[in-house]
């Protein structure tokens, strides 16, 4: 056995093992400090590389979910109008069909129609309002789209309806009125075609609704998945993280011991010339 002063081998092989078992205390903390194995691409850049990747697929999902939501807020209002404007057709039904009536007095008469043309310009009150972040579905002018994939390149559409005085769905005129028995008689065919035609926006709108629903769905679940992928990849075990975080603890104590030894043992070459 060779004793010196000089070199301590043994001191130099402990240290090592100290300074080993150090950097994997201190990975262990991390894990547990982050809850994660992979918390940058020094841990694994394979894995990091992937789990950044979906990351951001799950900020794309992010923005479709957003694009989703904004597009319901908007089909919402346009139902929420077009049936406001069925449910006034009808009441314009009830009184011009009452003014047909050609016994009718004219006191009577021009009561009904000015009721009736009070229902008749709502009809365009509600559907000059019925704007969600500057769409409007029901006039014809906007149709609503929503993004459905995380780079954008992929949309649903949703026709407009157009449901304005004298347009093709509502036929009813700006300047439609039951003032006598004629102009009723002409008003209540016109009401009828235009509650057909409300009806069959309602069902497009309520389709495409539906059609949105099953979209938020999906993106959510998607988003979900993608999540747990993740978390597969990078989360850490935290039971084996306190199982190590322990092991590594008692390791270190022990490594400090065996340095300490290995420490005092030049000083037994002070025996030899004793």
């Amino acid at each position: 056995m060779t004793f010196s002063v000089n070199t301590n081998a043994s001191a130099l092989s402990a240290l090592q093992n100290l300074n080993i078992t150090g950097r994997g205390l201190g990975k262990v903390q991390t894990q547990i400090n982050t809850g994660l194995k992979v918390a940058s691409a020094k841990d694994n850049a394979a894995v990091f590389s992937i789990a950044q990747s979906l990351r951001a697929d799950v900020s794309g999902l992010n923005a479709v979910k957003s694009s989703l939501d904004r597009a319901m807020s908007t089909i919402d209002v346009a139902i929420a109008a077009g049936e406001a404007v069925s449910d006034l057709l009808i009441e314009m039904k009830e009184k011009a069909v009452a003014a047909k009536d050609a016994g009718l007095d004219t006191a009577s008469r021009t009561a009904l129609n000015d009721e009736f043309e009070e229902l008749r310009n709502q009809i365009s009150s509600i559907v000059s309002n019925a704007e969600f972040n500057g769409t409007n579905a029901v006039d014809g002018s906007n149709p609503i789209v929503a993004i459905t994939n995380d780079d954008g390149s992929n949309t649903i559409t949703i026709a407009a309806q157009t449901l304005s005085l004298g347009s093709t769905s509502v036929t009813v005129a700006g300047t439609t009125t039951i003032g006598t028995a004629s102009a009723a008689s002409t008003a209540v065919g016109l009401i009828d075609a235009s509650i057909s035609n409300v009806n069959s926006s309602l069902s497009a709108l309520g389709a495409g609704a539906r059609r949105l629903e099953l979209q938020q769905d999906f993106a959510a679940k998607l988003s979900d998945s993608i999540e747990v992928g993740i978390g597969n990849l990078v989360d850490a075990d935290m039971a084996k993280a306190s199982a190590n975080l322990q092991a590594m603890q008692v390791k270190q104590q022990l490594g400090l011991q065996a340095l300490s030894i290995a420490n005092q043992a030049p000083q037994a070459a002070v025996s030899l010339f004793q």
